[in-house]
């Protein structure tokens, strides 16, 4: 998995490998030091390339929503916008919740509409729900 992170003069995107082995804290520490270490440009080419699924988050710019570009030869990336405000209606009352738009963008050479929209309700399904993971 990509994880775009900004730097001075552009964007890199480190690969957190075999994530599906490892947990949300341990994926969370990985993030964190590879982004450190992009930032200060001491990342190895092996730690920045060979990815087929990236995150790009904009959020903390207050960006709500934005169409990701996909990196060649990767099969789709994830746009993560900010958390906001917004009205919504539970139980026929209208209240304020945090909600976060996510667009993901696929190469259809490789993944269909379908099994797209299929990711995203199951990524739905575990944002609104956390424990899933611990299932």
């Amino acid at each position: 998995i990509g994880v775009a992170v900004a730097v001075e003069d552009g964007l890199i995107t480190p690969v957190i490998r075999a994530a599906n082995t490892k947990s949300v804290g341990q994926i969370s520490r990985e993030v964190r030091e590879l982004a450190e270490r992009a930032r200060a440009r001491k990342l190895k080419p092996e730690e920045y390339t060979g990815a087929t699924f990236s995150i790009s988050n904009l959020g903390m710019f207050g960006i709500d929503e934005f169409t990701a570009v996909i990196n060649p030869p990767e099969a789709a990336i994830l746009a993560v916008g900010a958390m906001q405000p917004k009205p919504v209606v539970r139980d026929g009352e209208v209240v304020v919740r945090q909600l976060m738009r996510v667009t993901m963008s696929c190469d259809h050479r490789v993944i269909d509409g379908a099994t797209g929209a299929k990711f995203l309700q199951t990524l739905k399904k575990i944002l609104e729900n956390p424990l899933y993971l611990l299932a």
